[in-house]
């Protein structure tokens, strides 16, 4: 690994490449404090520098494993001592932010919170929000489609990326930083990259769409006699809101009683109901929108799809509100703990949520199975914990109780986290054979060689 690591610091400034102790200073990711193994660990500053570390590796055949914010959760930026880690930690400048077209240029390495501050500073909202917000980096956000809260409004990162900029396999510099919402010159290439973890290229930099950043948002708790009712109260805050509503969190009494413990969050209202919904609208005229939205909620406590209610009457009541859907760090220290990301649809939710949870139950009597999530787009976060048991496939067995009840009804086995590592093998639970062979076919056309994070996503031929 000499080689390689004098290879790359021929190209590159020596700082701007770590040798494999210097990298084992860093951990793993976010949610791994293990020591990150590799060959090296390099930091290009832009595309042109990125281009050169990608060729030099595509003639040696050497594997590139890129890291973003590294708060991703199903191993996609998993490396072994053999791999060439490629970190956009230097691509921090916010280069054009654009008051008129409504867009910004951010380098891949930009926070998504540095970027919302930017956007708000000039009366603007960047759509994607997700709460590692802090660490999570734009270019991650672009390679893992990342979802967040504000999906049953703004849409994924997907539908907010006007353009982007990356490197292929082979040191080719792909620039696409188109910052028009209607573009239909041909394919779009943008869309190659989006949700490609790593797999198809490395993110440079990204332009996002903006939005004129709301005058006000109103946020409620409120907790629901049964599941049934909770269709129909989506639809009826939808019909009263209009496209104002920017937030519908579903969490099951189980886990908000998990995450309230004395200690942790305070409990706003009771902890005995069965399920609680998170609320959140955002308008242009703080005074007529918190109004109407007080009057969808009287409405819908009228007709009992609401049994109690917590409206927030400043920014702090509403970061505590937040707090219980979003800081659930108490949940993992019950160890081991399993956390699941899939979507499926709203009216099959409560069914399967039963059925894991029996099923886990069958499996080890003492398992815990705690549910919430982004119910307004169909997106569901389960955290398993098996009790007591041991074994060495503790984790394989909660993938077979979670997954497979997914397969009859059309669910997806990722919603918003990816595949990576951890999920590759359950792949062809939500997808096809073709569809999974067209994926290799792209796959083989820009990394031939197979050096861009390999073995993460496509489960092997």
């Amino acid at each position: 690994m000499t080689d390689i690591l004098e290879a790359l610091r021929d190209l590159l400034d020596d700082d701007a490449v770590l040798a494999p102790d210097q990298a084992a200073q860093r951990a793993s990711s976010y949610w791994d404090p293990a020591p990150l193994r590799a060959a090296a660990l390099v930091r290009p500053r832009d595309a042109r520098e990125t281009g050169l570390v990608l060729a030099l590796c595509h003639d040696r055949g050497q594997p590139v494993v890129t890291h973003g914010g590294l708060t991703g959760v199903v191993d996609g930026v998993r490396s072994g001592p053999g791999d060439v880690v490629l970190s956009t930690e230097r691509m921090t400048a916010i280069e054009a932010l654009d008051d008129v077209g409504r867009t910004v240029t951010a380098g891949a390495g930009v926070t998504l919170q540095r970027l919302q501050e930017a956007a708000a500073a000039r009366g603007l909202l960047v759509p994607i929000d997700l709460g590692a917000r802090g660490s999570c980096t734009i270019g991650g956000n672009v390679a893992t489609n990342a979802g967040g809260i504000n999906v049953i409004r703004h849409g994924m990162t997907r539908d907010n990326v006007l353009g982007l900029e990356a490197v292929l396999a082979d040191g080719t510099v792909v620039t696409s930083l188109n910052r028009m919402v209607k573009n239909n010159a041909g394919y779009d290439v943008r869309q190659l990259f989006v949700g490609s973890e790593g797999t198809l290229g490395v993110v440079t930099r990204v332009v996002v769409r903006l939005v004129e950043a709301p005058a006000g948002r109103t946020t409620a708790l409120a907790s629901v006699p049964s599941f049934d009712v909770v269709p129909s109260l989506l639809r009826a805050l939808e019909r009263a809101l209009g496209g104002q509503l920017t937030a519908f969190e579903v969490m099951w009494g189980d886990y908000v009683r998990a995450v309230t413990e004395p200690g942790l969050h305070r409990a706003p209202m009771g902890r005995d109901h069965p399920f609680y919904v998170l609320v959140e609208a955002e308008g242009g005229d703080p005074a007529t929108d918190r109004a109407a939205f007080l009057a969808a909620l009287e409405r819908v406590m009228a007709g009992e799809l609401v049994t109690d209610a917590v409206v927030a009457h400043s920014e702090t009541e509403r970061r505590a509100l937040w707090a219980i859907r979003e800081q659930f760090e108490a949940l993992f220290e019950r160890r081991p703990i399993f956390l699941y990301d899939v979507s499926l649809p709203l009216g099959s939710m409560a069914a399967y949520v039963d059925e894991v949870q029996a099923r886990l139950r069958r499996r080890w009597p003492d398992s815990r199975c705690d549910a919430m999530g982004h119910v307004g787009d169909g997106n569901l976060h389960l955290f398993v914990h098996p009790g007591t048991a041991t074994g060495d496939d503790l984790h394989a067995e909660a993938d077979d109780d979670v997954y497979e009840p997914l397969r009859p009804i059309g669910g997806s086995i990722s919603a918003e986290h990816g595949i990576g590592l951890e999920k590759r093998d359950r792949l062809p639970i939500s997808r096809s054979p073709a569809e999974i062979e067209l994926m290799r076919t792209v796959k083989r056309a820009l990394d031939p060689r197979n050096i861009l994070n390999p073995g993460k996503v496509l489960p092997p031929a």
